[in-house]
């Protein structure tokens, strides 16, 4: 899970190399708070936050099928 969403965040900004994923657990649902340059923030949200809604998507979908449940946080 962390792989699919490290790929997906690193094809999309300028500095892939300053992309980061931090993990954590809290009631039963891995949380992942995702890091990107400054520069690559709008580029992760998107305009009126719509590639980052498809990214929280793609990444239940995924985690449904396991049975996880998971989310997405965009931290600056």
């Amino acid at each position: 899970m962390k792989e699919l969403l490290l790929y997906v965040a690193k094809s999309l900004v300028d500095h892939p190399d300053l992309v980061r994923v931090d993990e954590r657990e809290e009631d039963g649902e891995t949380i992942f708070e995702l890091r990107v340059a400054p520069e690559d923030m709008g580029k992760v949200i998107g305009r009126h936050g719509k590639i980052a809604r498809e990214i929280r998507v793609l990444m239940r979908s995924v985690a449904a099928r396991s049975g996880q449940r998971v989310s997405v946080d965009i931290v600056d």
